[in-house]
């Protein structure tokens, strides 16, 4: 495992196993040992993740509020190509680019990063762990979508770290049912809520009770119509980090949104530059300023997921499944109610192998970032 480790921080390709073997010289008994590494029972995926995600409070300085970790989630597809591959299927890519084809073949993973401050105030996002939430069905009766996935994945570190989360992350998880389950746990959310959203105000009370159930909400307000009324908004230096002399109007308003089932607290953002954007925040005792500081440290973990494909090689893993049958491009869910509990445990311990990749990949990662932040004068 230590040369497993050794190898991703600085091998200079990123060719799967092969690239660690031709890093130390080694020959065919050494490419079998490595492979033998990462599908043996010996290195449990479990007690390598909370080893992980125990130490990085100790390497570094977590970014806390009100007693919180800050966190960010978000999701990456890494282009897979073998057809003898458990959960590859085809995915379609949300961000346009000359370089990018809308639909790929590969694995679709959901990350977790830890957001921390050097002694020299850089802020970066340490990739806590990474998993493979799609492209396998066990039974008919698993309802859970990834949303819930990633609510399971948050709720066991949490109870790793024994601390509360704020979690900090992107539209597509402005959730009515992914807050009810963060709430439910005692944690909160940032996130951007989406242009043409609706929220009732408050119901007002009555001077009289009358008969009947008392209402649930008041008027109705699309927030465009209230990003139109300036004489609300205010003005404040940005601080969004790498942004000097820009100033920002900004209008905070709690407001009952019906997916939640709850107050929340919307801020409207007038950027000179990007235009207007929505946040929405269910800690109603967060600032204004806060909500927009940490939302603006979202694109780290963009930049942890950069330095993960073409520097580290997280997701340069080569795992064939010899027994399997081959996908044919194009092909979604793999399902696998009707096969032998064999097969099953042979594809448990493929995707055992990816993971145990991808973990010791964030780890890599993760020591990293702590000799670039805390020793930078000896780098």
């Amino acid at each position: 495992m230590i040369l497993a480790l050794v190898g991703l921080s600085c091998r200079p390709e990123r060719a799967g196993v092969t690239s660690l073997v031709r890093l130390f010289g080694f020959g065919n008994r050494g490419y079998c040992r490595l492979l033998h590494l990462f599908h043996s029972r010996a290195l449990d995926l479990d007690a390598l993740t909370g080893c992980w995600a125990r130490l990085c409070p100790r390497l570094f300085q977590p970014v806390s509020v009100d007693g919180r970790l800050a966190c960010l989630a978000d999701g990456i597809k890494a282009p897979k190509e073998g057809r003898k591959m458990p959960t590859v299927k085809l995915l379609h890519q949300q961000s346009a680019s000359n370089s990018k084809p809308d639909y790929i073949m590969g694995h679709s993973l959901q990350d977790v990063s830890l957001l921390v401050q050097g002694p020299a105030g850089h802020v970066a996002a340490v990739p806590l762990v990474s998993r493979i939430h799609e492209g396998l069905v066990w039974s008919n009766r698993d309802t859970r979508t990834l949303l819930d996935k990633l609510a399971l994945l948050l709720f066991s570190l949490a109870g790793i770290l024994d601390r509360k989360l704020l979690l900090v992350a992107d539209a597509y998880l402005t959730s009515g049912q992914l807050i009810a389950q963060l709430l439910g746990q005692g944690h909160h959310l940032v996130t951007r809520a989406k242009s043409n959203a609706v929220a009732f105000w408050p119901a007002p009370v009555p001077a009289r009770r009358r008969r009947g159930r008392p209402r649930l909400h008041g008027e109705k307000v699309q927030l465009k119509d209230l990003a139109r009324d300036q004489g609300e908004f205010l003005s404040a230096p940005s601080p969004v980090y790498g942004e000097q002399n820009v100033t920002l109007r900004y209008r905070a308003i709690d407001l009952l949104w019906r997916p939640a089932r709850r107050l929340v607290r919307f801020v409207m953002v007038r950027h000179p530059l990007r235009g207007t954007i929505f946040l929405l925040a269910t800690d109603l005792t967060l600032e204004p300023m806060e909500i927009i500081l940490l939302y603006g440290y979202r694109f780290k973990i963009e930049l942890g997921f950069r330095q993960a494909v073409h520097v580290v090689g997280s997701y340069a893993y080569q795992f064939w499944m010899a027994a399997m049958k081959p996908r044919r491009r194009g092909q979604g869910d793999q399902y696998l109610r009707r096969k032998s509990q064999t097969y099953r445990d042979a594809i448990r311990r493929k995707m055992n192998a990816y993971h145990l990749h991808v973990q010791l990949g964030c780890i890599a990662q993760g020591l990293l970032q702590h000799l670039a932040l805390n020793y930078t004068a000896e780098v």
